[in-house]
């Protein structure tokens, strides 16, 4: 169940204060355990990426947990913000411009 107000932990939070640190594992000890790029990982963690299927595996494999754990973490992450962008964007349209009759077949205005 998603919580209604606050958003749920992102994974990469999950991953820092509750695996990371507890274990004294570093981002870069982590990317070995891994086979990734320690960039991958720092993304990961900055909230700059989410979760893939192979990075759950890679994780599940690396921490002792399951990749389902991290694959719900990000589902409910990316649910609960396309929620709220729904409901903070519900009574707002993208403003479109308008199509313009003096257009040249290669979109350019004349």
């Amino acid at each position: 169940m998603l919580p209604t107000h606050r958003p749920p932990t992102p994974p990469g939070a999950m991953l820092l204060q509750e695996y990371l640190k507890p274990r004294g594992i570093t981002q870069v000890d982590l990317a070995a355990r891994m086979g990734v790029p320690v960039q991958r990982v720092n993304t990961l963690i900055n909230g700059k990426r989410g979760v893939t299927a192979e990075t759950a595996i890679l994780l599940s494999e690396a921490l002792d947990t399951t990749p389902q754990f991290w694959m719900a973490l990000q589902s409910d992450h990316d649910l609960w913000a396309a929620l709220q962008r729904r409901r903070g964007g519900g009574s707002r349209s993208p403003v479109r411009a308008a199509p313009s009759a003096h257009r040249t077949a290669s979109g350019r205005s004349r």
